[in-house]
C-alpha cells in the first residue's frame, strides 16, 4: 500500500556553526603527532614531523608520551568547547580556575543523556560510576582507559600536564608560523560560511567534510565544524551535549589563495591512493564485495601490516569505508570522482 504525505513540513535537521581557533589547531597537532597508527597517512612528511620533534624540549617530549598513553589531547579539546578562548593565556587561566570535580566532569566524554548522572558521579570519584561509563564505552578505542585515567589522576598533576603540553606545542609549533596558520584557518572558515548560506545543513556538512553524510540524531541540535591544517586529510569526530563536532581538513585553496590552478586536496588524495598497483588490486577485490583485513591478506598474498597500511591510505582518500571489521568500496566516491576531475580541469581560470 502506498503512503502519501499530506503535509509539507520538512524533516527536522540541525544548525551548523563554523568556528576556528589556533588553540584547536594546537590541540589537533598534539593529537596527530601522538597517533602513530595514522602518522604516515597525514599530509605532513616524516621529515616535517621529525623537525617538530627536534624543536620540542625534553620535558615536552615526556608530556607527549603521556598524551600517547592516555589520550589527554581529548581533555584539551573538550575544555576548549566549554568557553570561547582566543589565546593561550586565556586557556591556561581557564584551567587554573577549574575545581577538581568541574575539571573531571568536563574531561569525561559525553556518552549520551542516559549516562550524564554517572558522568557527574564519576567526576566526584565514584568508582562504580566509572565502571559503568567504561562498560558503556567498551567498544571505543580508548575511552575506557581514558575515563579511568581522568577520574584518578591527581588534579594538580593533571592541570600541570594539560597546560605544559599545550604551552609547549603552541610556543614551538604554532607561534613561529602563527600568521600562516591564522590566515589558512580564517580563509577556510570564511569560504565555508559563504557556502553555508547556499546549502542545506546536511549537504553542507557532506561537502565540507568530503563525504560525511551526517543524518540528524535525537538531541543533536547543532553541528560544529572546525577547520584544521595539521591533521589533514582526516576528519576527527566528537560529541558534546547537544552537538556533533567535525574537525575537518582545510581546502587547498585556503592554503594557496593566490594560485588559481591549485586542485582540491581530496582530489589529489584520491589519485595518490590510486597510483599504486597493490591498492588497485585491493580495490578490484573489494568491488566484488566487502572483505575483512584477514580475508584481504589471504586473498592478495601480502603481509597483514602492509595490507593494513594500504587500506589506511584508501580510507583516508574516502575511496573505501569500514563497517565493523569489513572494508567496502564507497559507491559515492566512485560516482563523484570523474565529475570532480571534470570540474577541476574544466573550470574557467
Amino acid at each position: 500500500m502506498e503512503v502519501f504525505s499530506m503535509g509539507s513540513r520538512k524533516r527536522e535537521t540541525y544548525q551548523v556553526e563554523v568556528k576556528h581557533s589556533l588553540l584547536w589547531e594546537a590541540a589537533l597537532g598534539i593529537a596527530a603527532i601522538t597517533n602513530e597508527r595514522l602518522l604516515d597517512t597525514l599530509d605532513y612528511t616524516e621529515n616535517q614531523w621529525q623537525a617538530i620533534k627536534q624543536s620540542l624540549s625534553a620535558d615536552m617530549l615526556v608530556h607527549l608520551e603521556t598524551v600517547q598513553e592516555q589520550n589527554t589531547w581529548k581533555t584539551i579539546l573538550l575544555l576548549l568547547h566549554e568557553k570561547d578562548m582566543d589565546s593561550l593565556q586565556e586557556f591556561n587561566d581557564f584551567v587554573n580556575e577549574l575545581g577538581e570535580e568541574e575539571l573531571r566532569y568536563m574531561a569525561i566524554p559525553y556518552l549520551g543523556k542516559n549516562h550524564q548522572e554517572d558522568r557527574r558521579l564519576a567526576s566526584q570519584g565514584d568508582r562504580e560510576a566509572v565502571a559503568r561509563l567504561q562498560e558503556a564505552s567498551r567498544d571505543h578505542a580508548f575511552f575506557p582507559r581514558y575515563i579511568s585515567y581522568i577520574s584518578q589522576r591527581d588534579l594538580h598533576q593533571l592541570k600541570k600536564h594539560i597546560q605544559e603540553v599545550m604551552s609547549g606545542w603552541y610556543e614551538s609549533v604554532i607561534k613561529p608560523d602563527q600568521a600562516k596558520f591564522k590566515g589558512i584557518l580564517e580563509r577556510d572558515a570564511l569560504s565555508k560560511n559563504k557556502r553555508l548560506e547556499k546549502l542545506e545543513a546536511e549537504d553542507f556538512v557532506e561537502w565540507a567534510t568530503h563525504g560525511i553524510r551526517y543524518i540528524p540524531e535525537p538531541s543533536v541540535y547543532k553541528v560544529i565544524l572546525i577547520p584544521h591544517f595539521i591533521y589533514r586529510p582526516w576528519n576527527v569526530e566528537a560529541d558534546i551535549e547537544g552537538a556533533k563536532i567535525f574537525y575537518y581538513p582545510v581546502a587547498n585553496e585556503s592554503i594557496h589563495p593566490h594560485d588559481p590552478n591549485v586542485p582540491d586536496q581530496m582530489l589529489v588524495q584520491k589519485f595518490k591512493a590510486l597510483g599504486d598497483e597493490n591498492r588497485l588490486r585491493m580495490l578490484k577485490i573489494l568491488m566484488g564485495g566487502g572483505r575483512t583485513l584477514k580475508e584481504l591478506t589471504e586473498e592478495i598474498g601480502m603481509g597483514k601490516t602492509t595490507v593494513y597500511h594500504h587500506l589506511k591510505l584508501l580510507k583516508s582518500a574516502r575511496l573505501i569505508v569500514a563497517y565493523g571489521p569489513r572494508y567496502h568500496v564507497s559507491p559515492r566516491a566512485w560516482e563523484m570522482l570523474p565529475k570532480e576531475l571534470e570540474i577541476f580541469l574544466g573550470e574557467e581560470k
